[in-house]
């Protein structure tokens, strides 16, 4: 280590064990003393959230640039009971175009190992088996990526680094027509039109849902307008009819909608820039210049395309007459909360289906149907938050959904959900307050859409589309219940000091010449759960005070930290200042289930960047 490095915190690092073994390797099973010698960035992530869909897509890079030093592996750590089996687990690998090794924890041993408290978090070993970093939430690879960089140099220097090729082993290909679609579209010429996710395409089919008439999309990951054989998609989603001769395309990883002339084939961009928003970005303006999030799906309410934003948790909408696109509902935080559109809470929306007065929608990670009514009012239907979910049909106020990605509008005013994690097709009917079973022995259904009396099923993780005749009566299932399988924290009733912790990387520092670099906002389920400590501020430390009348509930805590860089980019200390210094946003939103005791802990640390020295 030079005279010039900082000495670094160092915690020998725990080792790497999950029930469900090994992905991605050519099925060898490995250890941390296999891949000593290389720097291990730990990624935990669960297949349901779009955070951690966005920090896969953001380890591209950095994996592609340090390849002979670099060794990403994946944790996968689920929330659902879904994603605890391994064949879902394996689909999620390659639906995702994940390219790196995946160790399946279904029991969330080595998540508890690490004390990680947040999906996704990120954490740094050095070629000696050490931690030396930990960042929760999106937007650290710049940070991480320095880090590399360091350690390098400080390894190559001592001998303790090996360069070489990593274990990753690609899968075989599946010679399938659809690979893990994601949304089907009725054309007014009667075929199907298919968001083939996977393989960054659309497919159109003819009316048998098998034949292919045409593949629109060079087929690998990219953003690019052109004819249908040099346009690029990176993992489209949800389809919408513009018009007649026209369809609206969720071009979820691109972070845009993209516009197909159904005549020629042609694709252009609609909306987005290619970037993901920001806290802090415009949410409103010219839509080819305003940043997107993840839309994951589209649909004409009014005269608008509404996208259901899944990457901030938003509802937005694209008027394609003015060219322009807005929030309409949401204000970024993620939870279930009703009322006007300014003020609601989302977790993750993901499908949406109009009809003259609601817009239907599904939130995926409160497992719950909502609406929204014509004024911008939200209502739930169907869910109660972030940690319930299971498969319970009966009236709407105790029936359980499991991760549901699709809702349909059927004819007599009652709607299909496709119940993507308990693979069923769900109806909910609004005259009666009933939830009953249309469908099971589906596989990952994340859409559906009518044809006559027929109605056709994306069976995604089938590869397939499904054709169903619908049932005058519903399908009986046993009830099932549950909670996610993280375990709630033990805390002390009455004060709870809550530290998030936030070092700015090497060679940063908290970005104030705007004001405070920092933001902290807290609230809880039920609302009654904080007696003080609610609300906004800059202070990312703060002191709460928890009803000890109430045994347990959810905090929700979201942080933000801004930081730029400081030095020159030879990365010298005695460098000069950069006159246009780069600039990084570091957010983190945590759900923390709680339980109060006694005996529980009077302290509640968030790493969201670095290490917590309070840690015993």
């Amino acid at each position: 280590m030079t005279a010039s490095t900082p000495r670094r915190v160092r915690v020998r690092a725990p080792e790497l064990v999950g029930k469900g073994g090994w992905l991605n390797t050519g099925d060898q099973q490995y250890t941390l003393a296999d891949l000593r010698g290389r720097i291990v960035v730990l990624d935990f992530w669960t297949f349901c959230c779009i955070n951690c869909l966005h920090v896969l897509d953001e380890l591209r890079e950095l994996e592609r640039r340090h390849s002979d030093t670099v060794v990403v592996v994946g944790v996968h750590s689920p929330k659902f009971v879904h994603e605890a089996e391994h064949a879902a687990v394996a689909d999620a690998v390659e639906r995702y175009g994940v390219e790196h090794p995946v160790l399946d924890d279904p029991e969330l041993a080595t998540w508890k190992q690490y004390a990680v408290r947040a999906w996704p978090t990120l954490v740094v070993i050095d070629p000696e088996g050490y931690v030396v970093a930990q960042h929760a939430g999106e937007g650290h690879v710049h940070a991480i990526e320095r880090l590399v960089t360091e350690l390098e140099a400080e390894h190559g220097a001592k001998g303790t680094l090996r360069r070489g090729d990593g274990p990753y082993v690609a899968p075989e290909p599946e010679p399938t027509t659809l690979r893990f679609p994601g949304r089907a579209l009725v054309l007014p010429s009667g075929n199907f039109l298919v968001s083939d996710t996977t393989r960054h395409q659309l497919v159109e089919l003819e009316p048998d849902g098998e034949t292919v008439v045409r593949r629109i999309g060079a087929g690998a990951r990219g953003f690019e307008d052109g004819t249908a054989d040099t346009a690029a998609f990176s993992e489209p989603q949800g389809l919408a009819l513009l018009d007649e001769g026209s369809v609206v395309v969720a071009d979820t990883v691109n972070h845009a909608l993209r516009r197909l002339d159904l005549a020629t084939g042609e694709v252009t961009t609609l909306a987005g820039t290619g970037r993901q928003w920001w806290q802090g970005s415009p949410t409103a303006g010219p839509a080819r210049e305003i940043d997107l999030s993840s839309p994951w799906d589209v649909a004409v309410f009014g005269d608008k395309v509404w996208i259901a934003m899944a990457g901030v948790h938003q509802l937005w909408a694209c008027d394609p007459a003015d060219k322009t696109v807005a929030v309409t509902a949401g204000t970024t935080n993620e939870g279930l909360v009703d009322g006007p559109g300014a003020e609601a809470w989302f977790a993750q929306p993901s499908g949406l289906a109009a009809t003259a007065d609601r817009l239907w929608l599904a939130d995926s990670e409160t497992s719950a149907l909502r609406w929204v009514d014509l004024d911008g009012v939200v209502h739930t239907a169907v869910g109660t938050g972030l940690f319930d979910f299971g498969h319970r049909d009966g009236s709407a106020e105790q029936a359980l959904l499991q991760h549901p990605l699709g809702v349909t509008a059927l004819p007599d005013g009652s709607v299909a959900v496709s119940d993507t994690y308990n693979h069923a097709l769900r109806r909910y009917d609004p005259a009666t307050g009933e939830v009953t079973t249309l469908a099971t022995d589906l596989r990952e259904p994340s859409d559906a859409v009518l044809v006559g009396e027929d109605i056709v099923v994306v069976e995604s993780a089938r590869h397939r589309l499904t054709r169903l005749r619908l049932p005058e009566e519903a399908v009986k299932v046993d009830s099932v219940a549950h909670r996610t399988q993280r375990a709630a924290t033990e805390v002390a009733p009455g004060k709870l000091r809550l530290d998030v912790i936030f070092q700015a990387p090497a060679g940063q520092k908290l970005d104030t010449r705007y004001g405070p670099s920092t933001r902290l906002l807290v609230s809880s389920t039920p609302p009654g759960l904080l007696l003080a400590g609610e609300g906004a501020d800059t202070d990312l430390s703060r002191t709460l005070e928890l009803n000890p009348e109430i045994e347990e509930g959810v905090l929700h805590i979201s942080a933000m930290a801004a930081s730029c860089d400081t030095a020159s980019d030879s990365g010298s200390a005695a460098g000069p200042a950069n006159e246009y210094p780069a600039c990084h946003v570091h957010q983190q939103d945590w759900g923390v289930p709680v339980r109060l005791s006694v005996e529980g802990t009077d302290r509640l640390p968030l790493v969201l960047a670095g290490m917590d020295d309070q840690t015993p």
